[in-house]
């Protein structure tokens, strides 16, 4: 990793409150994807407490952190230097950490229609749920991870051969110990890095009481979040999450004394894991809002074409990093609209955002805006490996991910930026050939 001094150089300064006067785009962006707004206090947390600690002590700090950006992470060298009331940050060093996942693969297996996935370890204790079991069935996976298997489901004959290695579990039935619902599994061996057998990695699929005339998808339903369970869900996770994401970064960071590498390798994992579910609580609190059937975004005159500038200038130093080339709309260039400035710069972030992620090296992405009747435009073009048709539709559903394989988020920005769009009168679109890119077209009526 090169130094501090071998980067660019982003600049805010901070009030006696931290809240922000004046911030360059890069530290802009990362408060506005931490969920904070012109009127806040700072809102990336690692870079907030260097300026406080230089605050208190009233000398110059300078430190490295790692903070979240998107569906990856940040290495950054923060330097913040106490100035008359005032704290002048100074932050250089960009460089991207890959995104968290799971270091085991799941196999080649058939999951399509399932409700939900689960893993276990070689002892069979669950070691993950997908959050739709928790979301649609009613299950509380925190209580499950780390129990046996057989505390999530009943088998009539016990759990004798759920490790046959042809197929584990393939068909068999038993019943959700938490709701007593009938359900058919599959799963899948996973294999550790010297052959051994890690555990299973499996899916779940409710069946439809027997003699039920209704659809068992329709009986599920596919409600709303309800605003108790995202604010139960916010309050229960955000703040044991934040504990457990700085903790694991002072370890891995040594910041207490020498420790193995292991160790400190396995304690930025634990802090990559952690972000990524601060973003998934995020989305799910910010999903519970844009669900309400009366969700509505209100109609002010705006400037389309502006906000693409400014949302390529907030991902400008992604773009230089990732090594692709943007072109937004002229300066001179305007494109009014009826819309909420706010949203639609959230909307515009996520596409140029996925955009730079799916581009090759040396490729370009195209920021255009036009009118067309009573629509005002603007369509984000990129030279990935575009999206196959049958895919096309399903990127824009919950959860869903055209490759869940591929380091990104968890399959809610899309949904969310297309509710968004829609309630502003608007509405957000894909066209793709596969081998040739992608375009997302935002539209907003013009006005």
């Amino acid at each position: 990793m090169s130094g501090p001094g071998e980067s660019m150089v982003a600049r805010a300064i901070l009030d006696g409150s931290d809240r922000i006067l004046s911030a360059d785009p890069p530290i802009e962006l990362l408060h506005i994807r931490a969920g904070g707004d012109s009127s806040d206090r700072l809102a990336v947390a690692p870079i907030a407490r260097i300026a406080r600690l230089a605050r208190r002590l009233g000398v110059a700090v300078s430190r490295r952190v790692v903070v979240a950006d998107d569906e990856g992470d940040l290495d950054l060298w923060v330097q913040a230097r106490p100035e008359t009331g005032q704290i002048r940050l100074s932050v250089s060093g960009w460089r991207d950490r890959a995104a968290w996942k799971p270091r085991a693969t799941p196999p080649d297996y058939a999951t399509a229609g399932a409700d939900f996935r689960w893993e276990t370890d070689a002892a069979l204790r669950l070691t993950f749920l997908s959050p739709e079991a928790g979301l649609h069935h009613g299950i509380d996976a925190a209580a499950l991870l780390g129990r046996p298997l057989s505390a999530l489901f009943a088998f009539d004959t016990g759990e004798a051969g759920l490790f046959n290695e042809a197929a584990p579990l393939d068909g068999r039935g038993a019943r959700l110990v938490p709701t007593d619902a009938a359900v058919r599994l599959s799963a899948a061996v996973r294999h550790d890095g010297m052959g051994g057998i890690a555990g299973l990695i499996g899916a779940t699929y409710l069946v439809d009481p027997e003699g039920g005339d209704e659809d068992p998808a329709a009986m599920l339903g596919d409600p709303p979040l309800t605003e108790s369970f995202t604010a139960g869900l916010d309050r229960a996770l955000r703040t044991p999450l934040a504990r457990i994401v700085a903790n694991a970064d002072s370890i891995a960071a040594r910041a207490d004394g020498p420790i193995a590498a292991d160790y400190a390798e396995y304690a930025s994992d634990i802090a990559h894991a952690g972000r990524h579910l601060l973003g998934l609580v995020d989305n799910l609190v910010e999903l519970q809002a844009v669900e309400q059937p009366d969700f509505t975004l209100p109609a002010m005159p705006m400037d389309l074409a502006d906000v693409a500038r400014r949302a390529a200038g907030l991902l400008a130093v992604r773009a230089d990093a990732a090594g692709v080339r943007v072109r937004r709309p002229d300066p001179a260039e305007t494109m009014p609209a009826t819309g909420d400035f706010g949203r639609s710069l959230q909307i515009l972030i996520n596409l140029i955002g996925n955009a730079l992620r799916y581009s090759p090296e040396g490729g370009e992405v195209v920021i255009g805006v036009t009118r067309e009747e009573e629509w005002a435009l603007v369509r984000v073009t990129d030279q990935g490996k575009g999206i196959a048709p049958e895919d096309q539709r399903r990127i824009f559903e919950k959860f869903e991910r055209v490759d869940p394989s591929e380091p990104g988020g968890n399959g809610l920005g899309l949904y969310i930026a297309r509710r968004l769009a829609r309630a502003m009168g608007g509405d957000l679109s894909v066209e793709s050939v596969p081998g040739e890119g992608a375009t997302f077209t935002f539209g907003l009526r013009a006005q």
